[in-house]
């Protein structure tokens, strides 16, 4: 770890928005669309590619219809 980046943190973020996405019955197109976002960003928040801000974890959280706290729920 570099300090400023927890990897095990991230992936385990990720994998939580896919859980929640998947609960929900959403593709990763849709929640994008919902979220007002770009597909490509939600795939790599997925994988743990990206370290998201808070306001892309808001945003998220809207297009969900689940608050940002449900998305550290792991």
């Amino acid at each position: 770890m570099n300090g400023s980046r927890n990897n095990e943190y991230i992936t385990a973020f990720g994998n939580n928005l896919r859980a929640l996405r998947k609960a929900k019955g959403l593709s990763m197109e849709k929640l994008a669309q919902e979220a007002g976002i770009e597909y490509s960003q939600v795939s790599d928040i997925e994988l743990g590619k990206i370290n998201t801000t808070v306001s892309t974890i808001c945003l998220l959280s809207k297009g969900l219809g689940v608050s940002p706290k449900d998305l550290f729920d792991f």
